[in-house]
């Protein structure tokens, strides 16, 4: 906002000395002074109120300028609250083989796509924080798709729509404990170690393999983490997904997902456990293949739930330009409550390495693989990556080229997918 009120100030600083300079140029004769010069002419005594016509035109001006400041403020933001934004421009092709004899049956044009972040931070006593997230896109196709491998970290399916995305408050309880409440918010957000270092182009590829123990879903959440100075973090947080239905919160009939981690963290290398205990037939869609992701339960039995184990640990060189990359590392595991014994049981992988100013300041290169969680009775073997390599125009722009593919993703023998994207970020 100050950007805005220094452009105000200048634009009406200009108006001032404009009509100012005009008059000049209207009143100045240049052969009357030159021949002024020459001559012997009588000089001119100034006074007090030689300028006063001007001056009171002057002052009236800035007495202007001061009022429309005033009202500028009156409406302007509250000096506690930040508001930071993003736009991505997508633009990219893949296609899908899906025969078994592995020839094109279905393929995708290529797709152009939008986002918009907005971000409000807002603080009331210096230590707490009142986060907005207002977002909107128009993703869709295959960069929408989840349980196809093509669904981007960018991707936004509000169809231009402005809408409240995230909305959460939290506050300290002394100087190691914090706590988290809010209508709109997910179980990752409240975790007290960060789970994986790779900043991935695909959502599949984040919180180290986005399956059954970190998937999350926006709804209604509380949470409290511990930090102690050693790098110990302890986390639990609770959401549950009841805003658009008639059920109560984290009651039998909604669906909920309880989440408790336990990490430790130095400067160069991190370590952490989760447990999640999910309930009512929670799916997780980022990283799985579609068999992966059910929750089917045995008929007549109550409806699944599932106990979801993570593990999570990265590693990280001193300085950055280093041939040594930083790597992330998952693995999950997931037992399903009342399923078939021959069914009841997925599990996921996943490896990302990072590289940073390696050719230029402020680049980045990074590569991702894994496998999607997959049922113990599935018998392929899917199987996901992806590679990028992005750099900085300037602090505010990002470009980000990426390849990316999977064999038998979904879970289906020969059905992949390949596919290429180029991405311009604006942070402002």
């Amino acid at each position: 906002m100050k950007l805005f009120q220094q452009m105000l100030v200048a634009g009406t600083a200009f108006g001032l000395i404009a009509p100012i300079a005009a008059q000049a140029s209207d009143t100045m004769n240049l052969e009357g002074i030159s021949n002024y010069s020459s001559s012997e002419s009588k000089s001119t005594r100034f006074d007090s109120k030689t300028f006063s016509e001007e001056l009171a035109t002057l002052k009236g001006r800035v007495d202007g300028l001061e009022a429309k400041q005033n009202e500028f403020e009156a409406g302007s933001f509250s000096d506690t609250t930040v508001m930071d934004q993003t736009v991505v421009f997508t633009v990219g092709g893949a296609e899908h083989t899906t025969s078994t004899t592995g020839t094109a049956t279905r393929g995708e044009a290529v797709r152009a796509q939008y986002s918009y972040t907005m971000n409000l931070n807002s603080s009331f006593t210096g230590d707490d924080n009142l986060y907005i997230r207002i977002k909107t896109g128009n993703a869709g196709g295959w960069m929408s798709e989840k349980d196809e491998g093509g669904y981007l970290s960018s991707s936004n399916t509000n169809s231009d729509a402005l809408k409240v995305d995230k909305l959460w408050y939290t506050f300290p309880i002394g100087d190691k404990q914090t706590v988290w409440i809010g209508p709109k918010i997910e179980n990752y957000y409240m975790h007290a170690t960060t789970p994986s270092l790779y900043s991935p182009t695909l959502k599949q590829f984040t919180l180290g393999g986005n399956g059954a123990a970190y998937g999350a879903s926006t709804n209604s959440g509380l949470g409290w983490a511990y930090k102690a100075d050693n790098g110990l973090a302890i986390s639990s947080n609770v959401v549950s997904q009841q805003n658009t239905t008639e059920t109560g919160f984290a009651t039998k009939e909604s669906k909920t997902s309880w989440a408790t981690q336990v990490g430790y963290t130095q400067p160069q290398y991190s370590v952490s456990a989760i447990v999640n205990y999910k309930s009512n037939g929670w799916t997780d869609e980022y990283f799985s293949t579609t068999n992966g992701l059910s929750r089917a339960s045995v008929s007549g039995s109550p409806t699944s739930d599932s106990v979801n184990i993570g593990l999570r640990a990265w590693l990280r060189p001193e300085e950055s330009g280093s041939a040594f990359p930083s790597v992330s590392l998952g693995y999950d595991m997931s037992d399903v409550q009342y399923g078939p014994d021959a069914s009841d049981s997925t599990d996921m992988w996943f490896a990302g390495f990072g590289w940073n100013d390696m050719f230029r300041a402020d680049d980045k290169i990074g590569v991702a693989i894994g496998q999607p969680q997959k049922r113990e009775d599935e018998t392929t073997d899917p199987f996901a990556w992806e590679a990028y390599y992005a750099f900085k125009a300037n602090d505010a722009t990002e470009y980000r080229a990426t390849v990316f593919g999977g064999q038998d993703r979904n879970g289906t023998a020969n059905d992949d997918i390949s596919g290429a994207v180029f991405q311009t970020t604006f942070k402002f």
